[in-house]
């Protein structure tokens, strides 16, 4: 057999990729992760009773605009490392500005308290529980990116693990917004960015094993 005829050969019936299928399927994961997150903390923590008073308050959008801008942006970063060669590092810096903005917002409301407030405006009276009910309803959103991801075509596997895993934890800090009591921009800024991180950690800890091909 020739070589032209070889390559024919080995080209037949061959389809072309579609190139939105990494969106599709990353897209998919994130909306089963925040969907099976709800009943989760549900179930486990339940809705804040003070709910429809909370969401009058503007710092309660800005909590939950913080949590799904760091979704969002991780997001961006996981897509883009599920396909080797393409460059992240515009999406990363992305990544940066809900954690500045908030950390902005927690300096300005320290600097405007009096010295014996400041203790309380961070620590709040959950503070001991955030970073581990965040890492809980991030799990249905870690597992789900990190599968998607083991069918996709990730090089730099560490670095996916944990934008699987930011992505994850800015699902459940978004969820957890509804149950979670507190207002302060020190808190958000110091105890959700702790719980974000739990599963950013597990995700690139297990980056290596579970997404290698």
């Amino acid at each position: 057999m020739k070589t032209d005829e070889l390559i024919a050969a080995l080209a037949a019936g061959t389809e072309p990729v579609d190139p939105r299928l990494p969106l599709r399927r990353l897209l998919l994961a994130t909306l089963a992760g925040a969907a099976l997150g709800v009943p989760l903390m549900i179930g486990l923590l339940g809705l804040n009773p003070q709910l429809a008073q909370a969401a009058q308050w503007p710092m309660f959008w800005v909590k939950l605009a913080f949590a799904a801008a760091v979704a969002a942006a991780a997001f961006a970063v996981a897509l883009r490392l599920a396909r080797p060669g393409v460059p992240v590092r515009r999406a990363a810096g992305a990544l940066a500005i809900p954690f500045v903005a908030i950390w902005l917002l927690a300096a300005a409301a320290l600097l405007a308290s009096v010295p014996g407030e400041r203790e309380a405006l961070v620590l709040g009276s959950t503070w001991s529980a955030c970073p581990l009910n965040i890492g809980m309803l991030s799990l249905p959103a870690l597992v789900l990116a990190l599968w998607v991801l083991r069918g996709l075509a990730p090089t730099r596997l560490r670095l996916a693990g944990a934008a699987a895993g930011l992505l994850a934890g800015g699902l459940g800090a978004t969820v957890y917004t509804l149950h979670c009591p507190e207002m302060a921009a020190p808190f958000i800024g110091t105890w959700y960015v702790l719980g974000m991180l739990v599963p950013t950690v597990i995700g690139a800890a297990l980056g290596s094993r579970v997404l290698r091909w």
